[in-house]
């Protein structure tokens, strides 16, 4: 498994860089003006860093009761990405609706489009995080 040191490195490269691409994107997606496309997604950044590093400790627990092991197949990374952005969703939809002062339909269809962004982003990202810094167990069963 990770160590605690190498989660805190993935959740923060994680956040920083999806901060980086997201903030803009959203701006011009959907037609806010700067400071709150950074609110939202500095704050979902925030709230989206605890719970990876949460949810992905539980994820590798549950991995290695089920598998043996931590590493992911191809199927087992989409349903780890959908299922971190269900739960993330689940947290954000009220905050978001409260402070751009939105139905929750409406920050439904905002939070779903950065969802699915940031699905996308935790593939891409997860990869090549696994491929940069691989862990030891998965060297020998190579």
């Amino acid at each position: 498994m990770r160590t605690t040191a190498d989660r805190i490195r993935h959740a923060i490269s994680f956040e920083v860089i999806g901060i980086i691409l997201a903030t803009p994107l959203a701006a011009f997606a959907f037609h806010l003006p700067g400071e709150d496309s950074a609110v939202i997604v500095v704050a979902s950044a925030t709230v989206a860093m605890i719970w990876n590093y949460v949810y992905n400790l539980g994820f590798d627990h549950l991995m290695v009761r089920v598998r043996g092991t931590t590493e992911k197949t191809t199927p087992i990374r989409v349903a780890h990405a959908v299922f971190f952005e269900l739960g993330l969703l689940a947290i954000m939809l009220p905050a978001i609706a409260w402070y751009l002062q939105i139905s929750i339909w409406q920050a439904l269809v905002m939070d779903i489009a950065l969802a699915v962004f940031y699905m996308a982003y935790a593939f891409v990202f997860n990869w090549a995080y696994d491929r940069v810094f691989p862990l030891p167990e998965w060297q020998e069963n190579a």
